[in-house]
């Protein structure tokens, strides 16, 4: 008996189906974040930078300590590329050892306010007492500081005890990164605390209540796994902010010492010699510029791939 079966359909049937692999999570944040171009070309830049300070010293070993006053603010050339100070420094070789200094305060600073934030919020997500209001209510209440002129105080009432526990250089870093990590906590702590109260009603955390899960393996195998998009964004901007805030403390002088030159006391140094060598403030000040305004787009490129709502 003949088949009734057409041959185009039999063909059709035994033709494999093309389906699409699947994409795990990371990839597709991956691929998320690779269409926001400016976010690409800021990590390259980032990367050039970080380079640039970490083992550019290896190709330009020059001492940040020698001074040759007959080398005084002279323009850049190719002896110093970037010029020199007024005691004759090389500004390069400086540049690159204060880069080091001024990102590790950013990302160390950074650290410490995320960590801090996202336990506060935590807690105060998590919490359905007294605990979680009265958590927001010294959020605001330290919200309400001005932070400025209370960094300046902390600093100049307990930097030298620390000098003495740390020495010069480790203790003011300590006491930059504890005090701007301390002081911007908050932002993150009212972020993670919405995300809390936001995820600890979903299905999927009721269900693991039901089944017996603690607070802690709620905590951190349910909901922060899936908050953690909006901290990762929120720490991406701290980043940018610890960096200006330790500018703008060696820039007053009350930052590290002369003899460790971040980026800001590069600043700092240079304001009085911007008629005659604006080069001197230039280097430092497009240093800030671009490292702040990368991270800033990394930020908005992290936030638009983690955005569920965002169609690709």
């Amino acid at each position: 008996m003949a088949s009734s079966i057409p041959v185009s359909a039999s063909i059709e049937a035994s033709a494999p189906v093309d389906r699409e692999a699947p994409v795990s999570p990371i990839m597709d944040l991956v691929r998320r974040f690779r269409q926001h171009k400016l976010a690409v070309a800021s990590v390259c830049v980032l990367v050039l930078l970080m380079l640039g300070v970490t083992i550019g010293p290896w190709f330009w070993p020059l001492d940040i300590s020698d001074i040759d006053l007959t080398a005084s603010m002279q323009p850049p050339s190719w002896q110093h590329p970037f010029g020199t100070d007024d005691l004759g420094q090389d500004l390069l070789a400086r540049m690159m050892y204060g880069g080091r200094i001024s990102l590790a305060v950013g990302i160390t600073a950074m650290l410490v306010s995320t960590l801090l934030g996202t336990v506060v919020g935590a807690i105060s997500g998590m919490s359905r007492g007294r605990l979680g209001p009265f958590l927001m209510w010294v959020t605001d209440v330290f919200l309400s500081l001005p932070q400025l002129p209370l960094l300046l105080l902390i600093l100049y009432f307990f930097r030298d005890d620390l000098k003495q526990m740390f020495g010069v250089e480790g203790g003011v870093f300590v006491l930059v990164v504890v005090v701007i990590g301390g002081l911007r906590w908050m932002p993150i702590a009212r972020l993670v605390r919405a995300q809390f109260l936001s995820l600890r009603e979903k299905e999927f955390v009721e269900a693991a209540r039901t089944v017996g899960a603690t607070r802690w393996r709620l905590i951190w195998r349910h909901i922060l796994p899936n908050a953690i998009g909006p901290v990762i964004v929120a720490g991406t901007i701290e980043v940018s902010v610890a960096i200006i805030a330790e500018s703008t403390l060696s820039f007053l002088g009350l930052g590290f010492p002369p003899d460790v030159p971040t980026w800001g006391r590069l600043l700092f140094d240079a304001k009085d010699y911007l008629n005659i060598a604006p080069y001197a403030a230039m280097v430092p000040g497009v240093a800030i510029f671009l490292t702040v305004l990368s991270i800033n787009f990394i930020g908005d490129g992290l936030r638009d791939a983690f955005d569920p709502r965002r169609v690709s």
